[in-house]
Parts: C-alpha cells; structure tokens; sequence
C-alpha cells in the first residue's frame, strides 16, 4: 500500500502554485511526466526535511541542481521520480509555474 502523501497548498493560482508536499515511509514517486494543457511548466524544489534512508529525487534533465536539496527542473518534458522512503519522511517546498 502506497503511503498517504499530505499537499498543503500555500498558494495557488492559474500559473503560479506553492505548496508544502510531506512523503511518508514507503512512499515512492514512479517515473512519470507531468502533462499540462499549453506553455512550459517550471517546478523549484527545495527539501526542507531529507529522509534517512530513501526518497531519492531522479530527473532525466535538471536545469538546475544544488548538492541535491534544491532542483529547477521542467516536469513537462522530463522523466521524474523518487525513491521509495525506507526511512523518515521526505518534505519539501514546492514552487511551480505554467506560463
């Protein structure tokens, strides 16, 4: 069974959304694209809290990483995933914007 994942929405508009994603053991994030219905998608991760064992964040391209906590990537055109949680919990602070 797949954990539950807790989406506290900050912010949220048409193009811009902020929110607070905490993953709980267990939980993984199977490749995948995230489609959206025109302009370009832009998501900027910041791991507030990194699990201990698991919850690896893989990208197929990143336009931007920094020592694996924080990520500029574009969901829409590249493969994401993360790891299963083994250990902990995975919070981060989500940024995305459709324009």
């Amino acid at each position: 069974m797949m954990a539950k994942v807790v989406n506290k929405a900050i912010f949220s508009s048409r193009v811009f959304s902020v929110n607070l994603v905490t993953y709980h053991i267990n939980h993984r994030v199977m490749n995948h694209v995230d489609p959206v219905q025109q302009g370009r998608y832009f998501k900027f991760n910041i791991i507030v809290k990194q699990p201990k064992v698991g919850g690896v964040f893989i990208c197929q391209k990143t336009i931007f990483n920094l020592f694996n906590r924080v990520y500029l990537f574009r969901p829409d055109r590249y493969e994401h995933s993360v790891t299963k949680i083994e250990s902990g919990k995975r919070v981060i602070l989500s940024i995305a914007v459709n324009i």
